[in-house]
């Protein structure tokens, strides 16, 4: 509504400035009438080439080969007025594009150059959002050390490994990306049961008194509250050949509370229109810019992608191809007892 009276009052300003500069002749009132026709064009012409070269900067930089989110955003109302506006012009043989455009459209980038270095808070995607928060709320609480109790994540498996006496080949906490953002309480609960050729997951948190077989929790007073606590949980994949793979993983839980959101769209009508994949995208590259910048997290966390909308799709034979990739040599090392 607010965007009708500010349209409105526009409109008036319009009308008063025309009015008041007397320019308006009505013997020209043809001549005006194709202006603004032709001026429509121009406008809709510089937002498409805005639109266009933000697509190809995302597919040569960013490899996202088409922004949804544009895509999503294109306005079949302005689409019919720009063919409209040119039928007008080309059916009364008027030019579509007079020498007016070219100064029309240096003034605008002119206009343009000053915000080219400046990044609007508006510009701060929900997914950028999330990857921050994701970092620094969960992930800077259970990878660095806090050079006193603990000593870290890669202490805390090694501590874990010591206790069990088995070998976790990829020190890494392992970040799983589901197609549908949905995350169960359990990673095995990915496991395809009807399948006993398949490789399962299986956790290892099962606590017997206050002895648990997975890795030490961490307490820490955040936010007012005492003795928060930060968990990981280790997993091992038994496969049909070998010892099982050890290994610690969890999903990403940002992208499951969106998924939640998207369950309930009639409460979060502000989100209910957001491209879902878009957002997936930006809090996965974000989330990688920010671990590769940052000395005291990288390396020690890995992003899986995996479709579980894929039937054939199975999650340790997913983990376990990437272990592969990430250490050629886990045979050997997992058939190391300590």
């Amino acid at each position: 509504m607010d965007q009708i009276y500010i349209y409105v009052m526009q409109v008036v300003l319009a009308v008063g400035v025309t009015v008041g500069s007397q320019t308006f002749k009505q013997n020209d009132k043809y001549h005006w009438m194709f202006s603004i026709v032709r001026y429509v064009v121009y406008d809709l012409t510089i937002k498409c080439t805005k639109n266009l070269s933000s697509m190809g900067y995302d597919m040569l930089h960013k490899k996202r080969w088409l922004n949804t989110q544009l895509v999503e955003n294109i306005n079949t109302g302005q689409i019919i007025i720009y063919i409209g506006s040119i039928a007008i012009l080309i059916s009364n043989n008027e030019k579509v594009f007079s020498e007016d455009f070219l100064l029309l459209f240096i003034a605008y980038l002119i206009l343009q150059y000053p915000e080219l270095g400046t990044t609007p808070l508006s510009s701060i995607s929900y997914g950028v959002g999330m990857a921050c928060n994701f970092y620094e709320g969960y992930l800077m609480h259970v990878i660095p050390s806090d050079g006193g109790d603990f000593g870290g994540f890669i202490q805390n498996v090694q501590a874990f490994e010591a206790r069990e006496g088995i070998v976790v080949p990829v020190r890494k906490l392992f970040i799983i990306i589901t197609k549908s953002m949905y995350s169960p309480p359990d990673l095995q609960l990915f496991n395809k049961e009807n399948r006993p050729d398949l490789s399962k997951l299986e956790s290892c948190s099962v606590r017997i008194g206050d002895y648990s077989k997975s890795l030490e929790d961490r307490s820490r007073d955040v936010g007012g509250i005492r003795n928060r606590s930060y968990k990981n949980t280790a997993y091992k994949i038994h496969r049909q050949r070998g010892p099982p793979v050890y290994l610690v993983a969890e999903c990403a839980t940002p992208l499951y509370t969106l998924y939640r959101v998207m369950e309930n769209k009639e409460l979060y009508d502000d989100l209910a229109k957001v491209n879902v994949q878009d957002v997936c995208d930006d809090f996965c590259s974000t989330l990688l810019r920010l671990l590769d910048r940052s000395s005291e997290c990288r390396d020690q966390v890995e992003l899986v992608h995996y479709d579980d909308r894929d039937p054939e799709a199975n999650l340790a034979d997913v983990i376990l191809n990437r272990i592969q990739q990430l250490e050629p040599r886990f045979e050997e090392l997992i058939s190391v007892r300590r």
